[in-house]
């Protein structure tokens, strides 16, 4: 009696052991399967990483906290089994949506990503700087100008991009210098599954997010501003009138 008793209780732990580990290879599946959906990377498939050089440096070469990002990106994408390429931003590539891509850089020197800003996110403006450099890479989305404050405060616009040629999604980092970018994939990784989440497999967005301190700090203290995907993605004439300065 006690051997049947055993045998049941072994067999029970068994049975259960099996059914947990079951649920949560169930629930790993609809997690990954998730995250290739809202990257757009089946298994198997390929993406770009689409990155500018240090204008610092004599030779190609690709700033320390870029680098950092894409390092951040390559890690996402390995976990989805999709095929990374690093390529650079004038150099002939797809055209839009046709893979997976992350444009990750200065849209003043980033003529890719200047390129889908202008066409995408009709309602962001990027400052050129005048002859001495001056307010190279403020923005203005919607009518209000946000201007870097070297070290203390400094932004970057965070998008998903979709309604390409191919259906593939086109994220874009674009900020003011490279510690934002940094910020702005971790943002991305982090947060895929609420983004994914309220924005759903095939929506577009755009964050502002504003890196405060990175002089002392880095990367890591970051502000969500605010979700601006109305006000950049509106042509301008659809645009509010309203002038404000951050």
């Amino acid at each position: 009696m006690n051997d049947t008793l055993l045998l049941l209780s072994a067999a029970t732990l068994v049975v259960g052991l099996a059914a947990g580990w079951a649920g949560q290879s169930a629930l790993a599946r609809q997690k990954l399967t998730r995250e290739r959906r809202f990257f757009g990377l089946p298994a198997g498939s390929e993406c770009v990483l689409v990155t500018h050089r240090d204008s610092a440096s004599a030779h190609w070469s690709i700033p320390r906290h870029d680098t950092l990002a894409l390092l951040g990106l390559a890690a996402a994408i390995e976990t989805c089994g999709a095929h990374p390429e690093i390529a650079p931003h004038d150099t002939g590539l797809q055209g839009f949506g046709a893979r997976t891509e992350f444009c990750v850089g200065d849209p003043t020197a980033h003529r890719r990503l200047a390129a889908h800003l202008m066409n995408r996110l009709p309602g962001v403006a990027v400052h050129p700087g005048d002859a001495t450099g001056a307010g190279r890479g403020d923005l203005t989305i919607g009518g209000t100008a946000y201007r870097m404050e070297p070290g203390a405060a400094e932004y970057v616009l965070l998008a998903r991009l979709t309604a390409g040629e191919g259906g593939r999604p086109v994220f874009l980092a674009a900020g003011q210098r490279p510690v934002t970018h940094r910020a702005a994939v971790r943002h991305l990784v982090r947060n895929r599954a609420r983004l994914a989440r309220r924005y759903g497999a095939d929506g577009q967005f755009a964050l502002l997010l504003k890196v405060v301190n990175s002089q002392a700090y880095g990367p890591d203290v970051v502000e969500l501003v605010a979700d601006v995907s109305k006000a950049a993605l509106a042509p301008p004439e659809l645009k509010g009138q309203h002038r404000a300065t951050a």
